[in-house]
Parts: structure tokens; sequence; C-alpha cells
């Protein structure tokens, strides 16, 4: 399957580089001009999956390009403008900040279509034989932050950080800033943590950015590795080094249970089930934003987006959820439904 969609790539981008004339609003000649989403690794493999599926059954459409620059990365690349050099969709492991979406009205992209399209776990997992079988948020604060609720980062092992847990190097492949997952690493983890410290709770009211700089900002001594948008990679250094720990989207957790296992944060374990009530602490919404000025220009946008939400593509027996989505609520799949057939646009007052 991967073999393929790695073709589906190549043909797509051939297809764009070959196509007919370009115009301003981001259209080409029907069928010249391809789809291109760009944004989250996590959202990633769900994407190819229904650009599979859109091939197969629309072959009068060029096949979509997708491609996995993360979510920060790729909405920069989705706010930077309307036309055919610029994306149509952005794959989002977190929702779209106030700041990006202001970026895109300065640019020109005033309708912004927000369809969130399932549920996802930040989850954290070692090799199988590896003793840590459970963290909490104030201990992953503790051994990740730079300065741990201010004071000098001094942590070598997890007993360091909490007696009840091993003497074994605190060494955790993590995601890069790009990343929504680092996102969701900060405000989900490092920040629920940190807020544990009564001074640290307060500190958030009286001065938040001072706050985000203390509870955020990771240690640079090796025991946090970035390991780029490749969470498969991370899976791999796991397995090369079995008292480490990685930290990466619940869907490949659920691909590589043969390979690692889960741990539980704050004492429930990553699951379907968890993270759709979201009990599971580092539970998280997932994405997709459709440019609405290329909505009628780009041939096969509206069909792509249709794909994406039916009911046998997101929905609890859908093939994204043999894939590892967690399909989100029946009445959320509904409105998510009604706003891509609407193609109704987001209110951006909304964001933060």
């Amino acid at each position: 399957m991967q073999m393929k969609f790695m073709a589906v790539v190549a043909l797509g981008a051939l297809v764009a580089a070959c196509g007919g004339g370009a115009d301003k609003s981001g259209g080409q000649a029907a069928g010249g001009r391809a789809i291109r989403v760009v944004g989250s690794s996590t959202v990633y493999p769900f994407t190819t999956a229904v650009a599979e599926q859109f091939v197969r059954k629309n072959p009068n459409f060029a096949p979509p390009i997708v491609e996995s620059t993360g979510t920060g990365a790729g909405m920069k690349l989705f706010c930077a403008g309307v036309g055919s050099q610029h994306p149509d969709i952005e794959n989002a492991s977190r929702r779209m900040k106030a700041s990006e979406a202001e970026l895109c009205q300065k640019n020109g992209v005033k309708t912004i279509v927000e369809i969130k399209v399932g549920v996802d776990g930040l989850a954290f997992a070692a090799a199988k034989e590896s003793p840590l079988t459970g963290l909490t948020t104030e201990d992953l604060y503790k051994a990740l932050a730079a300065n741990p609720y201010g004071k000098p980062q001094t942590a070598k092992t997890w007993k360091d950080v909490n007696p009840a847990l091993p003497a074994i190097a605190i060494n955790v492949y993590g995601p890069p800033p790009t990343s929504g997952t680092r996102d969701s690493l900060n405000e989900l983890v490092l920040e629920a943590g940190c807020k544990k410290n009564p001074e640290m709770k307060a500190l958030k009211e009286s001065d938040e950015d001072k706050f985000k700089e203390l509870c955020t900002k990771i240690r640079e001594d090796g025991a946090f590795v970035e390991a780029g948008e490749n969470d498969n990679l991370i899976v791999q250094k796991i397995e090369a080094n079995p008292n480490s720990v990685g930290a990466f989207g619940y869907s490949f957790l659920e691909e590589n249970t043969d390979k690692v296992k889960g741990l539980a944060i704050n004492g429930v374990v990553p699951t379907a089930a968890t993270i759709t009530d979201f009990s599971y602490p580092a539970s998280r919404p997932l994405f997709i934003y459709v440019k609405g000025e290329h909505v009628n220009v780009v041939p096969g946008l509206k069909e792509f987006v249709a794909e994406y939400t039916r009911e046998t593509t997101f929905g609890p027996e859908g093939y994204l959820v043999r894939r590892g989505l967690v399909a989100s609520p029946t009445a959320e799949r509904e409105q998510m439904r009604a706003i891509a057939e609407g193609m109704t646009p987001l209110d951006v007052s909304a964001l933060k």
C-alpha cells in the first residue's frame, strides 16, 4: 500500500508540474491541477489513505499530493496565499491558532473551512521489556523541562524525578517544534505537570510569557532528542534503545504493539476508549483545514473532502479507524459532514 501511494504522489507531482495554465484563484484546467495537502505527520497517514480511495473512485482527477511538513510549518504554507502555488488543505494535530488565522487573512485566505476528522492521543511508549509502565504529567515535566519550577535541571534518571521510578537514564525521543504533536506535548503534558506546583499555577495568571518559558522549554542536554516528523523512526529508536521512551500519535502505537508498549499517564493507559472519552490526559482532536477560495476552482477538491467525511471513511467502522484513527462521537461526525457539504467557513474569532 505504501509503495502504491508513493507512486500516486510521484504521479501527482508530475501532473502538477506539467499541467495546464494556472489562474490566480488557484485553479487549472480540469484534471490538470492536483490537490495539494501539507501539514501534520500524525494526520498524514489518514489523508494518504483518503487520497488512495479518492484516486480509485475518481480516475479523472489528478492524484493528490500529500506532504508531511508538521502542523506549524504546514500552517505557514497554507496561509501564505491563494493561487496554484499554494496548498489547498492543511492537516493539523491541533486547532489553528488565532495568529495563524490572522496570517491567512493578511494573505487573502479569508475563507477557512475547519473539519475535525477524529481524535488522537499523544502516546508515550517504551520497549516491551522496559521497567517503565507509567508516568505522570508531573514526572514528565520534571524530567524534560530545561528549568523545572525555575530551578536548574539536574535529573539524570527517572528515579531522580520520582523515587518510585526505575533508575534508568532519561532518554526521550519526541517531536520537533514545528509539529502539532510538540504543541500537544507542551499544552497537555508539560504545562499540566508544571501547574501541579502552586507557584507555577499562580505565575500563569500573573506572567503568562514567563509561565510558558518555565513550563514548556525543554532541556537541551541530550535527554530529549527531536526525532523529526517521522514517527516510525521513533519506534525504531525505541527498539534500538530498550530503556528509551518515545512520544508520538496513538495510531503509531496501535500499529506497533508488537514492538512497543503504551505507558499509562496519570494511571490511564492510551486506548481508543480512553482517548474518545478524553479520560486519557493527552487526548487531542485532529483536523483538516480547507481553503475556501480554492474549492470551486481546484478540480476534485469538493469530492476529496466529501470522501474524507463519509461514514465509511471516518466512522467507527471506517477505513481510517482501521488505520488507527479514533472516531469522533456520532453527533460530531454528522456536524462535520454538514460543514463539509456546505463548506461552512470557520468563525476565526473563536480561535485562541
